[in-house]
């Protein structure tokens, strides 16, 4: 699981992992032979779970009141920080009727830490606060502490019954799903728009991407890939790829500018759910494209906290699942691999 040090609702920390991938919207000036039902794109900017969002959309009017009420349904749902929200009272070991977010969001979660011999996992909060900001409290984190806190932490310690309740091995597990629900919230957004009959979309929450049809140039949505650089954080960015992405969904993990040198190398801070402790990954950022949001999300994150060798291998038996991963060379300098599958989504405008 990534390292983070105040948790925001979407899974990336505001103040340590920022986002892997700045994501700028491309529009070109082609068209082709896509019929649209409406020619009028809105688009809606704001703020939600404490992080932007950019939706846009081909409509006869703004749905802007619609989608706000929505996220902040599905905000009452998963996010942890609001006292009454249906995530909070499962924590708390509260009564509490389980809506469609939370089974969704849980079930995909459980599937993804399978599919990934737990390096996914939405109980490893207590470790990661107990290590703190940059590791800051390392010299306070004893063999003990981690062994105690180990002792309600993974996934396989949690579980919704065939009556929709919430069963424990041990009261004190706890969950967050930051590190997919922000990816999930695109999902939603998306249902949101289609029930109105809406086929041309894209919706960015906090740089995770579902689109959908074309935008208003007649060509698919355009996601511009930052190129990996030493120094890009003080100079305008350059572009590595430019994604061309129609009726799928991309989410990213980890950063490249946020990386520490051990003997020459570069290396991401991850705590491994499996040990407690913190370990060293070579993929210093990860994208990922799915047919969902939230599996993309997912992902992401999880192979980051794999590293480069097994997380190539266990997408190897993941359908619809593509890959483009920025890792670290043995001489400290950066490169890159994607699966056969990523090829389809690359172009040059």
């Amino acid at each position: 699981m990534r390292f983070k040090n105040r948790l925001d609702f979407n899974g990336k920390t505001i103040n340590f992992f920022l986002l892997l991938f700045s994501f700028s919207i491309l529009f070109s000036c082609n068209s082709d032979n896509k019929k649209k039902e409406y020619t009028d794109y809105f688009q809606e900017n704001g703020e939600i779970f404490t992080t932007s969002y950019n939706i846009k959309y081909a409509y006869s009017r703004s749905l802007k009141n619609e989608i706000t009420d929505e996220l902040n349904r599905f905000d009452l749902s998963l996010n942890p920080f609001k006292k009454n929200s249906i995530i909070t009272k499962v924590n708390n070991n509260e009564p509490v009727e389980l809506d469609s977010f939370f089974v969704d969001v849980f079930n995909k979660s459980v599937e993804v830490s399978k599919n990934s011999n737990g390096y996914f996992d939405i109980t490893t909060s207590p470790l990661i606060n107990a290590w703190g900001f940059g590791f800051e409290n390392m010299d306070s984190v004893t063999p003990e502490l981690i062994d105690s806190l180990r002792q309600f932490v993974g996934y396989e310690k949690i579980a919704i019954n065939e009556n929709g309740e919430v069963i424990k091995t041990d009261s004190r597990v706890q969950i967050n799903t930051s590190a997919i629900a922000k990816g999930y919230s695109c999902d939603v957004v998306a249902d949101l728009l289609e029930s109105y009959g809406i086929e041309n979309y894209m919706i960015e929450i906090g740089g995770e991407v579902s689109a959908k049809g074309v935008n208003e140039k007649g060509v698919c949505w355009r996601i511009g890939v930052d190129k990996p650089n030493d120094e890009a954080i003080f100079i305008e960015h350059d572009l590595q790829v430019i994604i061309s992405l129609c009726d799928k969904s991309l989410a990213t993990s980890g950063n490249y500018r946020n990386f520490y040198v051990k003997n020459g190398k570069k290396f991401a801070h991850t705590i491994n759910p499996k040990t407690g402790y913190p370990s060293e990954t070579d993929i210093l950022g990860a994208t990922v494209i799915a047919d969902d949001c939230m599996t993309a999300d997912a992902y992401a994150t999880a192979f980051v906290a794999m590293g480069l060798d097994k997380s190539i291998e266990a997408a190897k038996g993941l359908g619809g699942v593509d890959y483009y991963f920025i890792f670290a060379n043995e001489d400290g300098t950066f490169g890159t691999v994607y699966s056969t599958g990523f090829e389809q989504f690359f172009t040059k405008k």
